[in-house]
């Protein structure tokens, strides 16, 4: 059997959920980032980590890659064009719209404090909110960030825009709307549970 570890507030949420989604039975050990087990099975100390049998896989996008292209669930073919606007849209969430969280982050709680700069939420909540700006384009009137059904750019943008609610973050009433349908699924409750 699978298992995950991490907690709800990292990005093992984003594997959680995705396995949910696709239905699979999996085991999730609550685990914080540098704890012991954690750097048993990743030198960095980060999570998520995964462990498939005698695998074992870390970074939460290369596990959701992994596990879409394994189950065929949440993704597209490999070099078809509806594949490459799925990642193409996965990378502008990652470095539009959860960098300057992660940046705001660092500042604010996760560095020592001689090393953080003060005055960076404005700085970061503005870069967010021209990120917004650009979702909510890619959006447009649709239900799924990138084509007809969910897959794992909305896994990410999800979690996302639940981080910046979360920071208290203003959100954009499109980012709202859509995490509000990103919630409501079945799967984003139990993997939050």
């Amino acid at each position: 059997m699978l298992k995950v570890l991490g907690t709800a507030q990292s990005r093992a949420f984003r594997v959680w959920w995705a396995l949910e989604e696709m239905g699979r039975e999996y085991e999730r050990q609550i685990a914080l980032p540098q704890s012991p087990e954690v750097r048993t099975l990743n030198p960095l100390g980060q999570v998520p980590v995964m462990v498939d049998g005698e695998e074992v896989l870390t970074d939460s996008l290369a596990i959701l890659n992994y596990l879409a292209d394994r189950e065929g669930a949440l993704t597209y073919s490999v070099g078809t064009p509806e594949r490459a606007r799925m990642e193409a849209r996965i990378n502008f969430v990652l470095t539009e719209m959860e960098a300057p969280i992660w940046l705001m982050a660092r500042h604010g709680f996760v560095l020592p404090k001689d090393q953080r700069v003060e005055g960076m939420r404005p700085i970061c909540e503005a870069e967010f909110a021209r990120g917004e700006k650009k979702f909510a384009a890619l959006l447009g009137d649709a239900e799924f960030l990138a084509g007809d059904r969910l897959t794992l750019a909305d896994i990410i943008a999800g979690q996302v825009i639940a981080w910046a609610r979360m920071a208290k973050m203003p959100l954009a009433p499109e980012s709202a709307a859509y995490l509000a349908r990103m919630e409501a699924r079945p799967a984003w409750q139990r993997a939050g549970a």
